[in-house]
């Protein structure tokens, strides 16, 4: 019952934002995000399992939302390279991929829901209890403005959502310093070149 109550509610979001504008991109990976302290991805876990499919939906093949979103995850999160190991797993709750429309009367968009929890590799346990919603919509672009089922196919739909979903990971877990220590910067000793010998070595 209360599983059937949450896909409702899913179902309920993804139709009113499939109605709403674009946001903003996360093609671009930016700077990394000095709040992830010494984070080093360990696992990227993507199920599909139970995902709602919102109305006037593509179908998407569950193993593409998962490779999809894993190589995401990788090409974001891999560049931290810290000491620390943690694993971001992501249950795809429910999404819509926009079927062609009528522009400007009826353009609907694309529409990504997750649910995700980070890991701690060390202690063996999952920083969240509760799996964090992540939501997020198509990017807008020139092939997006009109409708990206026009423009798009699903598999390109569901790489603009991705990207931004995992962006939007980034952004949330950047809030959560208590999880990331900060980094420890080894620093070298200081070699000075040309050195006068020590004072034993001048009395021997």
């Amino acid at each position: 019952m209360e599983f059937s109550g949450l896909k409702t509610r899913i179902c309920g979001a993804l139709a009113a934002l499939a109605l709403l504008g674009a946001c903003t991109s996360g093609a671009q990976l930016g700077e990394e995000r000095s709040e992830l302290g010494d984070f080093r991805l360990g696992h990227a876990i993507v199920v599909t399992d139970g995902a709602t499919i919102g109305p006037a939906s593509r179908r998407a093949d569950p193993g593409v939302w998962e490779s999809t979103l894993t190589d995401e995850v990788q090409r974001r999160f891999g560049r931290y390279d810290g000491d620390k190991y943690y694993h971001i797993a992501i249950a795809v709750q429910g999404y819509v991929l926009a079927i062609p429309g009528i522009p400007i009367v009826a353009a609907p968009k694309s529409v990504l829901i997750l649910g995700v929890t980070i890991w701690d590799d060390a202690a063996q346990k999952k920083l969240n209890d509760t799996p964090h919603r992540i939501t997020v919509l198509e990017s807008l672009s020139g092939e997006t403005v009109i409708s990206s089922g026009l423009t798009q196919s699903a598999e390109e739909q569901m790489q603009n959502l991705s990207e931004n979903a995992v962006a939007a990971i980034e952004r949330w877990m950047a809030t959560k310093t208590e999880w990331f220590p900060p980094r420890t910067t080894l620093v070298e000793p200081e070699v000075v070149e040309n050195a006068p010998p020590d004072a034993a070595a001048s009395e021997s």
